[in-house]
């Protein structure tokens, strides 16, 4: 097993990035359309990439903070995010988001799909867990509502979670304290619906656990501990406080050697029992995930202590939001990249924290005087 130590990508392939991210998540979540220049931070010149075209206004700004902070992009850039372009540039492989039958109609990667698809269930991921003997929580998996009768509710531990067996940006998914809200749960959701009830693991620590299939080899990307504001992810921050990769390797070697390929990540919780600690997983995110991005450009960029942040933010361009200072410094290792740019038009942006855990939470306050 290898470890990337680099950007996580074969220096010798050039790729066309498209990290539209429109045909995988839920419909009405404000500025999805604006998350495809995140990957910019992770190209390099001799790559394509596709933008929204709202997004070119900020091109410029974009481009003269990454030159200063000395992180290497593409300029070669498509101002549509149609997919239809994954196939039309001979010599390109795709690095997209999510590869579904969207991309799929125009790549042609069936075994790629067919797993993905599989995995992206988390019914699939139970029945796949304890085949291959992964810790996961308790969990009873249904395929629809109506077979959860009275008998199976009474056998119900509470709080419990209710979740679609696909489900996206935590949509499909509720948090039960008790019967009644069990049952108000339920009505949510549609008779063929695949779903599943899961207990409720008792732990505030949650790690993201990347993997890259890069031609036949499976690469550790990196472990990274979630940033929580109560149930809502906020960020990743690295180092993990544990990285227990022989939690979820069988499950890793199990996607790779089915066609995955590229990014995928297992969110893994860490919980305290009488007998030390346990590591169960919760679920496989078959696909790029948010801490994708920062842990590719600090790969790069040569970090090792990092977090990565979602800064509201009261502008509405980069050009108004002053960073110089306090931008990221190669000599000190030090400061801050912004990774996901383009959602400044909704008043968001994550940034990437470089530097010791003491120099970040300062460098946290400075960054919300300045948006």
């Amino acid at each position: 097993m290898s470890i990337a130590v680099d950007h996580g990508f074969q220096p010798s392939v050039k790729y066309l990035f498209n990290h539209d991210i429109m045909h995988c998540t839920a419909d009405g979540v404000i500025g999805n359309h604006l998350y495809s220049g995140r990957a910019l931070g992770l190209s390099e010149p001799w790559d394509l990439i596709q933008l929204h075209p709202d997004l070119e206004p900020f091109w410029n700004d974009i481009r003269a903070h990454y030159q200063r902070i000395g992180l290497s992009h593409t300029e070669n850039v498509i101002w549509n995010a149609d997919a239809k372009h994954l196939g039309m540039h001979i010599g390109y492989q795709p690095s997209v988001f999510y590869f579904g039958p969207h991309e799929c109609k125009y790549w042609g990667d069936s075994a790629w799909l067919e797993t993905v698809e599989y995995i992206n269930s988390k019914n699939n991921f139970m029945a796949l867990a304890e085949e291959l003997g992964v810790d996961v929580p308790r969990t009873l998996c249904f395929d629809n509502i109506d077979s959860i009768g009275p008998d199976v509710i009474k056998e119900i531990v509470y709080p419990c979670y209710l979740k679609a067996a696909v489900s996206v940006s935590g949509v499909g998914i509720y948090r039960c304290e008790d019967e009644f809200e069990f049952r108000e749960a339920l009505t949510k959701f549609d008779d063929e619906v695949p779903v599943q009830v899961q207990e409720e693991v008792k732990t505030d620590i949650f790690l993201n656990m990347q993997y890259l299939v890069e031609g036949n080899d499976l690469i550790r990307l990196a472990a990274s501990e979630q940033i929580l504001d109560g149930f809502e992810h906020q960020g990743n921050r690295v180092p993990a406080c544990h990285e227990p990769w022989d939690t979820v390797e069988p499950m890793a070697h199990w996607l790779k050697d089915h066609g995955m390929k590229g990014i995928f990540a297992f969110d893994v919780a860490i919980v305290q029992t009488e007998r030390g600690l346990r590591f169960p997983t919760i679920e496989c995110n078959p696909r790029f995930n948010g801490a994708s991005y920062p842990t590719l450009i600090a790969q790069k960029l040569g970090i090792s202590e990092w977090s990565a942040i979602t800064f509201s933010t009261q502008h509405r361009s980069l050009t108004d939001i002053d960073l110089r200072d306090i931008e990221f410094n190669s000599k000190s290792g030090e400061g801050a990249i912004v990774v996901n740019w383009g959602t400044v038009l909704e008043g968001k942006l994550v940034i990437l924290l470089a530097g010791s855990p003491t120099f970040q939470q300062a460098l946290a306050v400075e960054i919300m005087t300045r948006l």
